[in-house]
């Protein structure tokens, strides 16, 4: 029998001895991934993308023949491809002159005052199929020439002949290259060069616009890379507890949707809240993408204004099955993984879909290429030859041109479907080809060769929602809860409740309020209106929300109702969350909508001066937001100086004669300022333009009661029950009645209201008794 207590004494001591001889690499290892542990909280620096040549060859070389690398450069011979040989120009009603002067490229045109000036072509902007030029101004600004260079077709034209054909853009315009619609700090330059800091300064106006490379470069995408280098240099046993190979970006191992997400700051119609951030843990901390809806899409979900992709890919079902970017394109040169030739098109769809079924006449019922037949030229302008019809792309992706000659493909992959063109006016590829033809020629050979069965599609339900069908409202909550429907889709159907159908969507908004999906959170509050004090108290958890654009759409909500409705215990999230919200008003201050809605914030919290001064600013870089000039007039009111009020409101009415509910106000306003003349003329004149405003009625008895027009006054008042029908407005017929001593009127009303307000009859029968005592 064993010495049990030596054995276990023998047993510690070679476990000792055993851990002094361990290989040294594991203590090494550890040793560093303690010490990368500790390094990792200090965000990487950027190093540039030739620190990645020696390990990426392949990719980078892919990357020199993309757009990304084309985004943006100094003017020089190699990256002007315009005609600067002294080449004259009309447009616009001007004869522009381009020509080299010294070594540097010039542009004579009209400036900011109007006058034809010379200007210096600083940067290049863009490669194909257009190429545009940027001009410096002072204040940091970079302003973007309308004097664009089709790439493609070799030949100068005008931005505002094809985007702003239908408008007039003069040198005061905002829309003019001089001025703010046309700013690359403001509206480019995010997404053209590396590591882009716009550093735009509010008060005084101006930029010191930096970026670390000047087009769009490794990191990008990937994040900065100094503490990539740094693992790179490790051994490789040291490399295994650095995650992400020291890379703030994950671009690989992760599934679609955050695959889709790294591409959404550039790719997306999308609202900045501060410059990217590559340390940021989602999209939602720095950008909030745009969902598809009027004006930009089609109600079903088309692109109809420059849309960037991102909103259209991810309705569609394409991306709902798990299929991302890289899929079709590659990543690095942006060309299709099979070429560009579109001979090559439908083996991309062909990575799905099995070809014996779908490339062939039985799905597509068009003629391959070397049949018999005509070309056609599509709505865009592209000629279709004989076989186009085969490629998928031209019936699941068409597109049309934008910025001129922009062709860009619709990514919501969807079926034709005429049948909507009929019911919502929205475009279908069938007709966009066959220009000639009707929607209903279309339906029905879509009926011919599939049958009459269609798909509900939402459009049905968001048209119901517009003309206020309250059979949309089930349909609207449907979508909305439905895990089929694209997420996008889904938060749109929560924002026509909130629109059209305010007290429904109530009964359903604590369910998405706190969704998972920060979209559906955004929706949801921007839907939400603040009724009651149980709305307050289910925003209040939000201003703590993970997610930047959670919190300050929640601030912006909160900051119109006052601090003093804000519990104890919620102020400091309050407040931190509405400093966050004053410096994405303060980043996007450069421009006039930015300045305005600053302008709103400051008003909200009381600062008087400081809200007139961005109301003006706001005017001031944009002429025809006339509607800044309400908010004014309020202010200048409620400061009591009413001359500059009354100027602001005769000048908004100048300019927007038809707004019947500002007309009201201005009424209201001159009533209050004892102008009861001119009050009852401007009343009349609200109502005139629109009978349907029950208070402009009440306020129109109520004005010819005081002049002692009876007849008019009870007029009006009975203009008022046809409209609302309710018991305040018959109160206030019934309080006429009783305040003329129109004794037979008043009874046979408060009889008829004992009837209609049973719950109000003990109030009323008292009135009753009044009149007997008379």
């Amino acid at each position: 029998m064993r010495n049990t207590s030596k054995y276990i004494q023998l047993v510690r001591v070679l476990g000792v001895v055993a851990s002094l001889f361990l290989p040294l690499y594991l203590v090494v290892k550890s040793n560093i991934g303690d010490d990368h542990a500790l390094k990792k909280v200090q965000k990487a620096t950027f190093t540039g993308s030739k620190s990645c040549i020696e390990c990426h060859q392949s990719e980078y070389d892919d990357w020199l023949t993309s757009d990304h690398y084309k985004a943006m450069a100094e003017a020089t011979d190699e990256s002007v491809l315009g005609d600067f040989n002294n080449i004259t120009f009309e447009a616009q009603g001007n004869t522009h002159r381009f020509f080299k002067k010294d070594g540097k490229f010039m542009v004579h045109t009209d400036g900011a005052e109007g006058d034809m000036e010379d200007f210096e072509i600083k940067y290049v902007f863009g490669y194909n199929p257009l190429q545009q030029y940027l001009v410096e101004f002072p204040g940091g600004r970079l302003q973007t020439l309308a004097l664009t260079w089709d790439t493609e077709n070799k030949r100068w034209y005008h931005m505002a002949d094809h985007v702003y054909a239908d408008q007039e853009i003069n040198h005061d315009d905002w829309l003019h290259w001089t001025n703010q619609a046309q700013n690359w700090n403001g509206m480019c330059a995010d997404c053209h060069s590396t590591n882009l800091e716009k550093n735009y300064n509010h008060k005084t106006d101006t930029y010191n616009t930096t970026w670390s490379e000047i087009n769009v470069s490794c990191e990008s995408c990937h994040g900065p890379a100094s503490e990539h280098l740094k693992w790179a240099t490790l051994p490789e046993y040291a490399k295994e507890d650095i995650p992400n190979h020291g890379l703030s970006v994950k671009t690989s191992g992760i599934d679609h949707i955050e695959f889709v997400n790294n591409c959404v700051r550039c790719h997306s119609r999308r609202a900045s809240i501060q410059d990217f951030d590559h340390h940021a843990k989602s999209i939602y901390d720095h950008v909030i993408p745009n969902s598809p809806e009027d004006p930009t899409w089609h109600i079903d979900g088309q692109i109809k204004e420059e849309d960037y992709v991102h909103a259209s890919f991810t309705q569609s079902k394409m991306h709902m099955k798990g299929v991302q970017c890289n899929d079709c394109h590659n990543v690095h040169s942006g060309k299709l993984i099979y070429g560009n030739d579109e001979k090559q098109y439908n083996r991309l769809c062909a990575q799905c879909h099995i070809p014996d079924i779908y490339d062939t006449p039985e799905h597509h019922f068009h003629k391959t290429e070397g049949m018999d037949g005509n070309a056609l030229t599509s709505e865009a302008g592209i000629k279709m030859e004989v076989g186009s019809g085969a490629l998928c792309v031209n019936c699941h992706m068409h597109g049309q041109n934008y910025m001129g000659v922009d062709y860009r493909r619709d990514h919501s992959f969807r079926i034709p479907r005429p049948d909507l063109t009929i019911k919502h006016e929205v475009p279908n590829a069938c007709n966009q080809c066959h220009t000639e033809e009707s929607p209903q020629w279309a339906e029905s050979h879509v009926t011919e060769w599939y049958g009459k069965r269609r798909r509900f599609h939402f459009a049905d339900a968001f048209s119901g929602a517009r003309n206020e069908d309250e059979t949309s409202v089930e349909r609207l909550k449907n979508i909305a809860g439905d895990e089929l429907y694209p997420m996008n889709i889904r938060s749109l159907a929560i924002q026509h409740l909130g629109t059209y159908f305010q007290d429904s969507l109530k009964t359903v908004v604590d369910d998405y309020i706190g969704h998972l999906a920060p979209g559906m959170r955004i929706a949801t509050l921007k839907s939400n209106q603040i009724q009651s004090q149980e709305d307050i108290h289910r925003l209040l958890p939000l201003l703590n929300d993970e997610t930047k654009a959670v919190r300050t759409e929640t601030a912006r909500l909160l900051s119109s109702i006052g601090e003093h409705n804000i519990p104890s215990e919620y102020k400091k999230n309050y407040n931190n969350a509405k400093d966050e919200y004053e410096q994405v008003l303060i980043y996007n201050a450069d421009f006039p909508m930015g300045k305005f809605n600053l302008g709103n914030f400051y008003n909200n919290q009381g600062k008087n001066e400081l809200a007139i001064d961005y109301y003006l600013k706001a005017l001031e870089q944009d002429k025809k937001m006339h509607f800044v000039k309400l908010n004014l007039a309020h202010i200048y009111h409620r400061l009591g100086r009413n001359d500059h009020a009354k100027q602001q409101f005769e000048d908004y009415i100048y300019h927007e004669p038809k707004d019947a509910q500002a007309i009201y106000n201005y009424a209201l306003f001159l009533s209050e300022m004892e102008a009861y003349d001119e009050a009852l003329t401007i009343l009349e004149k609200s109502y005139q333009i629109d009978t349907n405003i029950p208070r402009v009625a009440h306020n129109l008895a109520m004005m010819y009661d005081y002049k002692g027009d009876k007849k008019k006054a009870e007029g009006y008042l009975k203009k008022e029950i046809n409209l609302m029908n309710d018991f305040n407005s018959k109160i206030g017929l019934l309080n006429f009645y009783l305040s003329n001593s129109k004794e037979k009127q008043a009874i046979n009303m408060i009889k008829e209201m004992i009837k209609d307000y049973p719950e109000e009859a003990q109030e009323l029968k008292k009135a009753f008794q009044q009149l007997e005592g008379w």
